[in-house]
């Protein structure tokens, strides 16, 4: 199924890869597909505003362009809508004790605070307010913990209000139709191997699908060997000598960095193949290119959100 007719899409990745960028542009082009999408910012950095070239946003959902609302997650007022919605406690209550009492908890109790995160994700989804609920998620290093989360607890406590509360969760988070991973990656040693790592334990550790691996940053491939050759021929002496003279400048800095940039594709070209080896074919692999401009802002998002289109046939 396409990535975007899910419910719920969660963007993950090592730190620098783009993550957010991504994120931007899925949601981007989903709204601009005619869904009603909601971005939601977990690490709560104000990142995915600025690619909308937009002030910082809060719990409370604002809309950034036209069908798309975006958030930042904050777990105290997830907490506060939760009791709303449960005891029927005012949200203008104070917690007092009781966010004490919490994050005793929350700190003994694995999951307790993972849980209000992702159970506020499974309600925007269940909420039916929304198309489409994109997340930028927490790295790849926590993830996991976030996304076992209603199991974690589902484990903890047998019976009550929480179990049910955790069940209905689990049906969505575990149902592939209404929700996906997407870990975004580049060719680069330590986010492939990570990126690998992860693939293996979503299905150790969660029930989780893993929808797709979104390569980003791929480096057009400029030359070929042919290329390499002649770039060897005009470096060795005495042809550096008669191209500088004929061209009355300095080619070598030129030459240098064709290259690296040769080199450069070359190595994330290994690294890619390692990764698609890893993974297998069960698991769509998405290439997005370097783009060689600023990485934020609405130009940006445009830019990517085509790139991501063209590669899952939405446009």
């Amino acid at each position: 199924m396409n990535l975007l007719d899910r419910r719920l899409l969660l963007v993950t990745g090592k730190g620098g890869v783009g993550k957010t960028s991504v994120a931007s542009g899925l949601a981007y082009l989903a709204a601009k597909a005619g869904k009603r999408v909601l971005a939601c910012e977990v690490d709560a950095k104000g990142d995915l505003a600025s690619y909308f070239e937009s002030s910082p946003t809060s719990y409370k959902e604002r809309e950034l362009s036209p069908g798309l609302w975006a958030m930042t997650m904050d777990t105290e007022d997830s907490l506060k809508e939760y009791l709303s919605l449960n005891l029927r406690i005012p949200l203008v209550f104070r917690l007092g004790p009781i966010a004490k009492v919490f994050d005793f908890v929350a700190n003994a109790a694995p999951g307790v605070k993972e849980i209000l995160i992702i159970g506020k994700l499974c309600w925007e989804v269940r909420s039916g307010a929304w198309d489409l609920v994109i997340v930028d998620a927490t790295a790849t290093g926590h993830i996991i913990g976030h996304l076992a989360a209603p199991e974690a607890i589902n484990e903890l406590v047998k019976v009550g209000l929480v179990r049910q509360q955790t069940k209905w969760m689990l049906d969505i988070l575990t149902d592939p139709k209404l929700t996906g991973l997407a870990v975004v990656t580049t060719p680069e040693e330590m986010p492939v191997n990570e990126t690998i790592e992860l693939a293996s334990n979503i299905g150790d550790k969660t029930q989780i699908d893993l929808a797709c691996v979104i390569v980003n940053r791929v480096l057009p491939e400029l030359f070929g060997r042919a290329e390499e050759e002649v770039f060897d021929q005009l470096s060795a002496e005495p042809g550096i000598c008669a191209l500088n003279e004929a061209l009355q400048a300095n080619v070598e800095p030129v030459l240098d960095a064709a290259r690296l940039a040769v080199r450069l594709r070359r190595t994330g070209a290994s690294h890619l193949q390692r990764l698609r080896e890893s993974l297998g074919d069960q698991t769509e692999v998405i290439y997005v290119p370097y783009l060689f401009s600023r990485t934020y802002g609405m130009r940006s998002v445009r830019k990517l959100s085509e790139y991501l289109g063209q590669e899952l046939g939405c446009t």
